[in-house]
């Protein structure tokens, strides 16, 4: 009794020894975590792939890991289900059974330099070295494409149209203010002071108003980049990043916007000023 129990153990044994034998020599695999979360896959598991709609030339692959696709705007809203291969195996998934192995071609190759800024030096060397091959960056490639050239045309022109109406409507809202202060400003004409001095201090409320809502409306973009970022990265369950402000569109913003502030209340303040203090004052 205790013999057959031993053995039974015992055979248990070296087929749970020849089944992670196996396992372990089945060639490993990357999925996406869209994959993965779909088809509840994880770091360990045995899938089989075929690259034949009939379901032909299986094979065994382990998943050794989970990654997170590069983010794509031309791929916003797929669902990407992706495999990442060892080459071998990938050409023994797919290869043709009257294709010899070894005469296969490819078209495509990714280079990843030690500096990227040998980028270009190396694509000038690569096409001088094997004329009829094209060498580019990828960065540069993906922004020179018809798409991104019509998304970067259409973001210019939007912000064009924005700042011009926001100028326009600033330097409506400024005279209004100014004009409400205009019996005050006759007060300060009629006891003497000249116009350059009152101009001057209304152009230092200018530059103070300017700097204060530059400042909260870059505060307003920081707190709204992470909720405009989290709401679509998962609308699309996508790692792209949809709004981002950088330490330059900062800069440009409040070298744009401070000027523009200033200059509309000195315009606003300038047409005030030109009246006679007495009409001011009565007014």
């Amino acid at each position: 009794m205790w013999v057959r129990c031993l053995l039974a153990l015992i055979g248990a044994a070296l087929i749970a020894s020849a089944t992670l034998h196996a396992a372990d020599t089945l060639p490993s695999v990357l999925i996406s975590r869209q994959l993965s979360e779909g088809e509840h896959l994880s770091v360990g598991d045995v899938i089989r792939l075929s690259a034949s709609e009939d379901g032909s030339n299986v094979r065994q692959f382990r998943v050794a890991g989970v990654y997170e696709p590069t983010p794509d705007p031309a791929r916003l809203g797929a669902v990407i289900r992706e495999v990442q291969l060892h080459l071998p195996d990938l050409l023994g998934l797919t290869r043709e059974p009257s294709v010899p192995s070894g005469s296969e071609y490819v078209e495509t190759i990714n280079v990843a330099l030690v500096d990227p800024n040998d980028a270009e030096a190396f694509s000038r060397d690569v096409r001088a070295r094997m004329p009829g091959i094209d060498a580019q960056p990828a960065s540069g490639a993906a922004e020179s494409t018809g798409p991104f050239i019509v998304l970067r045309r259409f973001h210019l022109a939007i912000a064009i149209v924005t700042v011009v109406a926001s100028t326009v409507f600033l330097l409506a809202l400024t005279i209004m203010l100014v004009d409400e202060r205009r019996a005050a400003v006759g007060v300060l004409r009629l006891i003497g002071l000249p116009i350059r001095r009152i101009l001057l201090q209304l152009f230092l409320e200018g530059v103070l108003i300017a700097v204060v809502g530059s400042m909260f409306g870059l505060a307003l973009s920081l707190v709204s980049e992470g909720i405009i970022n989290q709401f679509f990265q998962w609308r699309y369950d996508t790692a792209l990043v949809f709004v981002r402000v950088t330490p330059q569109v900062a800069a440009v913003c409040v070298a744009i916007a401070i000027p523009l502030g200033v200059s509309a209340t000195v315009v606003a303040s300038w047409a005030l000023l030109r009246r006679n203090g007495l009409r001011l004052a009565r007014r």
